[in-house]
């Protein structure tokens, strides 16, 4: 009987089948080790970091729903301020992911706070408030902001006046803070408008990838957290917050303010403590939402995320990054981007009432 094709014909085929053959097994080698990298590259970070909490309560400081509707009142309300322009969300505006994209603040009367304004999104993650840690929690951070070049009172009782000039919030504060026989204090402002910043968090992809998920990360992504983690960055970025959580000397390996081009040389936590080994050191930021809220470091001296990528790695880790990853790490950053809580991204309606105005206030500078 003769062979359907030419002998010649037949052997091409065989050795196109082997080929063939080959091809598949390598692919599937391929697709397993790379699946067993993707696998690697999760358990390793899960090691150092975690999934963003349904909020950031705790026993002491509880987000009640009457806490956290008063607070976020007073959150977005300018009356309590002196000129009655000043609100938390001046300098944390849903626009802008809860910053002000300004190098420095600006509080009452339109005078330049000393250091740039971090996200409010998941700040209650963090160890500390401020950048040099001055402020225990939230709460502190807010009742300590009625004073000074912020809102500008002279002290709580005139801070409190504003707000009982406002009839609508007599109620509210009652609702929050029952039995109490005089709600309305500046305590119970730091709890409400701590409680409602206890709800803002912004929950990312990268929470679905470290529950498990690993192509919630593009393959792009998944390599920029590798480099993140072969590069050092990890070492102080970690936790739920990727940082937050110590302080840390700005400028390990060189003085920051060389790389920065900052104009001033800020001495960080040394200004709280006075002592020499707080020197330049400030609370490690936290990087979630990093690619949506420059300007960056405490007085907002770099305007680009890659820039502020490559200062970080030479003067904290002593690493000359290449073009190549640097944008490996920006594009993981941008991963760490998350959905602003519906209850920030519209102002609320505030109760009725007009602004108190400062009787020491020069008459041009009352509004």
């Amino acid at each position: 009987m003769k062979p359907l094709l030419p002998l010649g014909d037949t052997r091409r085929i065989r050795v196109a089948c082997l080929i063939a053959v080959g091809l598949v097994a390598s692919s599937a080698l391929a697709i397993a080790r790379d699946e067993g990298d993707d696998a690697d590259l999760l358990k390793e970070a899960r090691s150092h970091f975690e999934p963003l909490p349904k909020d950031m309560a705790t026993p002491e400081f509880p987000v009640s729903p009457e806490r956290v509707q008063l607070g976020r009142k007073l959150f977005f309300d300018p009356r309590i301020s002196s000129d009655g322009a000043v609100s938390c969300s001046r300098c944390h505006l849903p626009a802008l992911n809860a910053t002000d994209a300004l190098p420095k603040s600006l509080g009452v009367h339109d005078q330049s706070l000393p250091r740039n304004a971090p996200t409010v999104l998941n700040a209650g993650l963090a160890f500390k408030q401020h950048w040099d840690g001055r402020f225990a929690n939230v709460e502190e951070q807010a009742k300590r902001s009625l004073l000074g070049p912020g809102f500008g009172n002279p002290d709580y009782a005139t801070a409190m006046a504003r707000i009982k000039a406002i009839p609508g919030y007599a109620p509210l504060f009652l609702a929050a803070f029952p039995g109490e026989a005089n709600p309305i204090s500046e305590d119970n402002w730091a709890k409400a408008i701590g409680a409602y910043e206890r709800t803002l968090i912004a929950p990312s992809r990268f929470d679905d990838y470290l529950r498990g998920k690993p192509d919630a990360l593009s393959p792009a992504e998944r390599d920029g957290l590798r480099t993140f983690l072969d590069t050092g960055c990890v070492d102080c970025h970690k936790g739920p917050g990727l940082g937050g959580l110590s302080f840390r000397k700005f400028g390990l390996i060189s003085d920051y303010w060389k790389a920065t081009g900052s104009q001033n040389i800020d001495k960080g936590r040394f200004d709280v403590t006075n002592d020499p080994a707080d020197l330049y050191k400030f609370k490690v930021p936290g990087l979630r939402n990093v690619a949506m809220t420059p300007p960056y470091f405490h007085d907002g001296a770099v305007r680009t995320l890659p820039s502020a990528v490559r200062i970080m790695a030479q003067v904290q880790l002593n690493a000359e990054l290449s073009d190549s990853e640097v944008k490996s790490l920006v594009t993981f950053l941008g991963s760490l981007t998350g959905t602003i809580p519906e209850s920030f991204e519209r102002a609320p309606v505030l109760p009725a009432g007009g602004f108190t105005p400062d009787p020491s206030a020069p008459p041009s500078s009352r509004k």
